[in-house]
């Protein structure tokens, strides 16, 4: 699902916000979201799972083009880890 596909869905289902108002909700949790984790911080949403910032550390790597040996730097990276019922969601078998 892209991200307008997500505010079809999300203004189709609802009769109080215009296709407008659901994009602007969308984006602003987005950028929420996005924001949080740039500060270092944990999002969860119940239900659905959470959201963290992990650290990975510097390594060695190669350059797959020359097959020359290079450093890695350490970087963040986010992270999202399902929770019990999104699991339980996916994992259910339609009949």
């Amino acid at each position: 699902m892209t991200r307008s596909e997500l505010i079809e869905a999300v203004a189709s289902r609802s009769s109080n916000f215009s296709k407008k108002d659901v994009e602007i909700i969308i984006s602003t949790l987005f950028r929420s979201i996005a924001e949080s984790l740039a500060k270092g911080e944990k999002i969860e949403i119940r239900g659905f799972g959470s959201f963290k910032v992990k650290n990975r550390d510097g390594r060695k790597g190669r350059n797959p083009k020359s097959g020359e040996g290079i450093y890695v730097d350490s970087k963040k990276i986010p992270f999202f880890k399902a929770g019990k019922e999104l699991k339980e969601r996916v994992n259910t078998k339609k009949k």
